[in-house]
């Protein structure tokens, strides 16, 4: 989590208001995401150099994607795109998932729309974080 903690502060943040990013950083940390991992709804992958966690992708509510951050010096190598692609393909051979979902924060449009997601509706703001609701056919 420090991984995407230190992304969403280069990268996301700036788009957010303080509200939106307390409610991000407590989302990191308030034992949400580990409760939902040990009931089994919070499904998670990593990319990984070495020991080092390079990359990360996870999703709830069985096909939406939670979290899909990859470390500012490994940008632009695929990494994302590996992640989707194996999440999707996960997501497919065993849940049966037609299609995935993502909540995109304004800088990763351009990334989501590359890989083959769609914007279903225009963006939405809840309590200071910006999203667009977009998704992908598998």
């Amino acid at each position: 989590m420090d991984m995407v903690w230190r992304t969403f502060m280069r990268f996301e943040a700036p788009d957010y208001t303080e509200e939106g990013i307390s409610n991000f950083r407590d989302f990191l940390t308030d034992g949400r995401i580990y409760h939902m991992f040990q009931e089994g709804t919070y499904l998670m992958m990593i990319a990984l150099d070495g020991d080092r966690v390079v990359g990360t992708i996870s999703v709830r509510n069985r096909n939406h994607i939670s979290l899909l951050f990859v470390d500012e010096t490994y940008h632009r190598r695929g990494i994302g795109r590996s992640l989707i692609k194996a999440m999707g393909d996960y997501l497919k051979k065993e849940r049966q998932e037609l299609y995935m979902s993502v909540s995109a924060a304004p800088y990763a449009l351009g990334f989501y729309k590359r890989v083959g997601f769609h914007a279903c509706a225009p963006e939405k703001e809840y309590s200071g974080i910006r999203v667009t609701s977009m998704e992908k056919f598998l």
